[in-house]
């Protein structure tokens, strides 16, 4: 068998998520290659080159690339696919963005976000917001697999593989580029962060959201929020956490006035540690915290504050 990763990288940096995808292929077994895609990426493609297990890194270094836009980048992997079993990427915004018009393209089933590896073509994910565990098998000549990827752990960096360009012509005449609006955080980021501090609707306003920054800078954390917090305006989506939001198991998970709806335990119950404050004693996110406090956040979040 071999495998194809898609690496994923922003401003000049391979992302951590590919570290996780890479080793959800080894776990598979068999030949791994790095696909890195985009403009200027050769800093990328030598970090990939790093990961363990790691057997080449394939180079497509072009303009039509440079913002990983879906059309363009499925169309790279159609033209490489046939030389491959399995096509893997993270369970990402590009991920999926990107694989599911790769399989439409070869006319095969995507298996999406899976969460561990039986075989070479069986494989378990999670169904109803992580309530029950289904194993998939595909008998299709190619798997394209979106990773969970911190249910996997991330491989080391003591590899020194090959490094090749691509020689595919690909043009892209369906999308362009417009623009971006970035967020700005000296926080680490919410997906990869060992900590991280995320408030619900119990918050009441987005001006209320404040009062966990000391605390978020005090652990390196990075803060996060519910649905029902980002739906009533209090912060943007891009800091949701849950089904519909961003998938994360930090080492610590502290939930601060969120009630614990099942679309957002989805998105955290795999932390290491999870410590719940909320008022409501009969509130759901008591049944999967390690440390539960019944108590007014706006009492105990400054106390925690001042502890620390």
């Amino acid at each position: 068998m071999s495998i194809l990763v898609l690496a994923e990288h922003h401003d000049g940096q391979l992302a951590d998520a590919t570290a996780h995808v890479v080793a959800a292929a080894q776990a598979i077994g068999g030949d791994i290659d790095v696909l890195v895609a985009g403009q200027d990426v050769a800093a990328v493609a030598e970090a990939a080159a790093k990961l363990d297990g790691v057997s080449k890194v394939r180079v497509a270094d072009s303009e039509t690339f440079a913002h990983l836009l879906a059309e363009p980048t499925a169309d790279l992997l159609v033209a490489l696919a046939d030389d491959y079993s399995h096509v893997l990427a993270a369970a990402s915004t590009t991920g999926k963005n990107v694989l599911p018009r790769l399989a439409a393209l070869k006319d095969v089933a995507q298996i999406s976000e899976i969460i561990a590896v039986e075989s070479g073509d069986t494989f378990k994910r999670p169904i109803y917001a992580g309530n029950a565990i289904a194993t998939v098998q595909s008998e299709d000549a190619l798997k394209v697999i979106t990773v969970r990827s911190t249910a996997f752990d991330a491989v080391g960096q003591g590899g020194s593989a090959a490094i090749e360009p691509v020689e595919a012509s690909i043009d892209n005449s369906l999308s362009s580029f417009v623009g971006e609006e970035l967020a700005k955080s000296d926080r680490p980021e919410l997906g990869a962060a060992r900590v991280v501090i995320s408030g619900g609707r119990g918050m009441g306003s987005g001006e209320n959201f404040k009062i966990l920054d000391n605390i978020a800078d005090k652990l390196g954390a990075a803060i996060g929020a519910s649905r029902a917090a980002v739906d009533a305006g209090f912060v943007p989506n891009d800091m949701q956490v849950g089904q519909t939001g961003k998938i994360v198991a930090p080492d610590l998970y502290i939930a601060v006035g969120i009630s614990g709806a099942i679309q957002h335990l989805a998105g955290m119950k795999d932390s290491k540690v999870i410590v719940a404050i909320n008022k409501d004693e009969e509130a759901p996110i008591f049944q999967v915290a390690d440390y539960g406090l019944v108590a007014d956040l706006f009492e105990a979040i400054p106390e925690l504050d001042s502890k620390l």
